[in-house]
């Protein structure tokens, strides 16, 4: 284990905390930390920014442009909590988020965000950013950081290995362990191979939050 040396690679991951799939890869991210040498830098992006506004709101379903525009309120209150308090506390707000909406499911409880501002030590008054434009333009640059890089014809999550940024990894559930730090050198290996631009399967699992 190497939980403990101190000289560790920043990983920038950029997160909507309404996505499933970014949560997982999220959770993997922890487990390579305690295997790999690395630390993840917790970055917003907006899956409403990229769909309502970059995309326009094209080809999407009712029921999806409905949750785009709700989309808007938890990745909001994470950008007002990174303007209090600095980016370091994206890490825990994200993970008391996550754990209400994917773990416990509570997608449609308005208590979330005020609870998980409890639990990351932040003052219940961002809550109200949930609703308010003034940290739009903070979403924004964020993810146009990732995005000019990455694309537009992706998702999240998105993270930068060296120089190198990459839509994923995609996967279900998150590997533990040495199997996570496997994983991690697999991208490591690909994200310095010059000219690589995609790997993919279709997903035929639904996201496992075990």
């Amino acid at each position: 284990m190497i939980k403990e040396q101190p000289n560790r690679d920043e990983v920038p991951f950029w997160f909507d905390p309404l996505c499933p799939w970014a949560w997982i890869t999220s959770r993997w991210l922890l487990e390579v930390e305690q295997v790999r040498p690395v630390r993840a830098d917790w970055r917003i992006m907006s899956l409403a920014y990229l769909n309502l506004v970059q995309h326009e709101g094209k080809g999407l379903s009712e029921d999806y442009l409905d949750r785009m525009t709700k989309a808007w309120g938890p990745v909001r209150v994470c950008a007002a909590a990174a303007e209090h308090g600095g980016r370091d506390v994206l890490g825990p707000l994200y993970t008391a988020i996550g754990t209400r909406l994917h773990n416990q499911g509570r997608r449609d409880d308005p208590t979330v965000i005020t609870e998980a501002l409890a639990e990351a030590g932040l003052p219940d008054s961002l809550a109200a950013a949930a609703t308010s434009t003034e940290f739009d333009q903070l979403i924004r640059d964020s993810h146009d950081e990732a995005f000019n890089e990455v694309g537009l014809d992706v998702g999240t999550p998105v993270l930068r290995i060296g120089g190198t940024a990459l839509f994923g990894p995609v996967i279900t559930p998150a590997p533990r362990g040495e199997a996570a730090g496997r994983l991690w050198d697999g991208l490591v290996m690909v994200a310095g191979t010059e000219g690589f631009f995609e790997l993919k399967r279709s997903r035929n699992s639904k996201p496992s939050f075990d």
